[in-house]
């Protein structure tokens, strides 16, 4: 079985700045994954198009079940709010999505508050500090009837705030405490791979520097795991033509 999390920016692409679903729906097929997890995903948003990149990905990998969650309501850097869930059909939201060729039996959806105080940070971009907002975030879990029996899924997009993300994986893995084991971790952590593993307490098995996409220098996404799982060989950081970050693939297998 292959599992893959990638941060796909809205399906911009760095070369051109455009939003192309095709171009999208060619990557996501050419990852090849029984299970994805997609950080940054929009739906019914002007800047992709109106589209629903979470069906665009669904039918381009051939997933029997697939959901997307929102963590922003609105338009992200202009007028949004915290997703409740109960939003308007056709309202424009941000967030996540998990898809999965192999039956979903149950789904869990985890919402993690934003820091509330504005945070100085350092810039790479203009090399100045700058007052970063944290936004809400989310994670979404299922149940999935996979080759090797029923195990647990969970992707997420953690924090770009250093320590606030730390809380607030620790604050999703003692939320999914009692869940179905096997259990896979992944996502967007926006943390290297020993704080990924301190914080979670799970194992990671998938070791390879995902951003930034042209020279990837650091490893910010992250497949992690507890239970009967494990890698069944190494993992690879696929550059595609869209997105800031690489599309980090493992193959698994019961342990």
């Amino acid at each position: 079985m292959r599992i893959a999390t990638f941060n796909i920016l809205h399906g911009r692409s760095l070369s051109d700045g455009r939003v192309d679903v095709d171009r999208l729906a060619a990557a996501v097929k050419s990852l090849d994954a029984d299970v994805l997890g997609l950080q940054e995903v929009d739906r019914d948003q002007p800047r992709s198009l109106g589209a629903d990149l979470t069906a665009v990905a669904a039918e381009a990998m051939g997933a029997v079940d697939h959901q997307f969650v929102s963590a922003l309501s609105g338009t992200p850097g202009g007028t949004w709010m915290a997703a409740t869930g109960d939003e308007q059909p056709g309202s424009a939201s941000y967030g996540i999505a998990l898809l999965s060729r192999y039956p979903v039996v149950s789904w869990r959806v985890v919402r993690l508050a934003p820091l509330k105080a504005s945070v100085p940070l350092w810039s790479e971009q203009t090399r100045r500090p700058f007052l970063a907002r944290d936004e809400p975030r989310v994670a979404v879990a299922a149940v999935v009837d996979g080759p090797f029996g029923q195990f647990t899924v969970c992707n997420t997009h953690l924090s770009f705030i250093p320590r606030w993300n730390g809380r607030q994986l620790r604050t999703l893995v003692r939320s999914l405490e009692g869940t179905r084991e096997p259990l896979v971790l992944m996502g967007d952590l926006n943390m290297q791979r020993r704080p990924a593993a301190r914080h979670s307490g799970l194992e990671p098995i998938a070791a390879a520097a995902t951003f930034p996409a042209p020279r990837p220098m650091r490893q910010l996404d992250h497949v992690l795991v507890r239970g009967g799982i494990r890698a069944a060989g190494p993992a690879e950081a696929v550059q595609l033509p869209l997105s800031d970050h690489r599309a980090l693939v493992v193959p698994v297998e019961a342990a």
